[in-house]
């Protein structure tokens, strides 16, 4: 459930680059506040490069919703499920999009079991609409007998819904308890909202070094958001001691996961050597991958790497494409422009088609 996603961080990167036969130098530099989110009080020097800040919660989305139940397994006959406490069918039907069928079998288990787990899938199925009319009220309620009865993913989802205020009036007071609840049971989605709380200093007093711990804590149980956000962290030396090697294993953790963020900042340290091998085609290949996921940035060091050749067999007609779908989402680049004048009336004429089919395909 990605309530609270950190935004790019990468807004301000820049790339250098001298002539068709120069080496090309991908450089990050100092990390950009993400757009929209809360002011982060400034601190005495030497002042954090402005890490990752929380933004307002969203309602739970029930393709990643926190899972009320432990790892899922082949769903026996619900009869079974009450003789084994192992056996979770209810988060099977959740699984299987059978919402009715999850939402008889959490009743039956909440009212008659005093399951916690239940009351959290009941949480869950309110929150969204699935399987019953949504009703906040009800979801909110729920939430609250699951965190009562100790059920760290209860906590986790009320604390988010009152911080947005559904459900309920807003109180961020309890969702700060709750969050700091959860995150001492283990749950890795509540330290990193903690620890968001703790870098925008308006929920709570700012403090980068508990934020960096809360990170730590959900880097090391998998979380790629709480990798990314750590890696910003090493890379600047905000809240701990500067260290690249970290940085990057902790990017190089999170693009495994699929974090476009992090593959963009992983293909530069891979392009450039830094923390790790130089292995160029495998920034390139990142670099594709999060550019086909419409990173504007990936878009426009791709660019750079097919027009000059630099890295990948160089192709201009590919290359200016991936410039101009940047551009359209706001990356340009009047270096590439100049470059883009200078090709045949025909090329251009094939990069606009080609943009224009990416464009079309990707807002559909």
């Amino acid at each position: 459930m990605k309530l609270l996603r950190l935004i790019s961080l990468l807004a301000g990167l820049s790339m250098t680059m001298a002539g068709a036969s120069a080496q090309i130098s991908l450089t990050p530099p100092a990390a950009q506040p993400p757009a929209g989110a809360p002011a982060a009080k400034k601190e005495a020097p030497p002042k954090p490069k402005a890490p990752p800040a929380a933004k307002q919660p969203t309602a739970p989305k029930p393709a990643t919703a926190p899972k009320p139940a432990a790892t899922p397994t082949p769903a026996p006959s619900p009869a079974a499920a009450f003789e084994d406490p192992n056996v979770d069918v209810v988060y099977g039907a959740y699984q299987r999009g059978m919402y009715k069928t999850a939402f008889d079998l959490a009743t039956t288990r909440a009212q008659h079991n005093g399951d916690p787990k239940a009351m959290t899938m009941l949480g869950e199925l309110y929150a969204n609409g699935l399987g019953i009319k949504r009703d906040y009220a009800k979801a909110a309620d729920w939430y609250q007998r699951a965190a009562d009865a100790g059920d760290r993913e209860g906590m986790f989802a009320l604390a988010m819904m009152r911080l947005s205020g559904r459900g309920g009036a807003t109180n961020r007071e309890q969702a700060v308890k709750l969050l700091a609840s959860a995150a001492k049971l283990g749950n890795p989605k509540a330290a990193y909202n903690l620890a968001l709380l703790y870098l925008d200093g308006n929920t709570l007093p700012q403090d980068v070094q508990r934020a960096a711990e809360l990170l730590r804590v959900a880097a090391d149980a998998g979380n790629p958001e709480a990798q990314y956000a750590l890696a910003t962290f090493y890379k600047e030396g905000t809240g701990v001691p500067k260290d690249i090697d970290k940085a990057v294993r902790l990017l190089q953790a999170a693009s495994l996961a699929d974090n476009v963020d992090a593959e963009v900042e992983y293909a530069i340290a891979l392009y450039n050597g830094t923390g790790t091998p130089r292995n160029q085609a495998a920034a390139v290949a990142l670099l594709r991958k999060a550019a086909r996921q419409n990173s504007p940035i990936a878009q426009n060091r791709l660019a750079r790497v097919l027009v000059t050749g630099q890295g990948a067999p160089m192709d201009k007609i590919e290359g200016f494409k991936w410039h101009i779908v940047a551009k359209t989402a706001g990356k340009g680049d009047p270096e590439l422009d100049e470059r883009f004048s200078e090709i045949s009336a025909e090329d251009r004429a094939k990069v606009q088609e080609a943009a224009k089919k990416w464009i079309g395909t990707a807002n559909k």
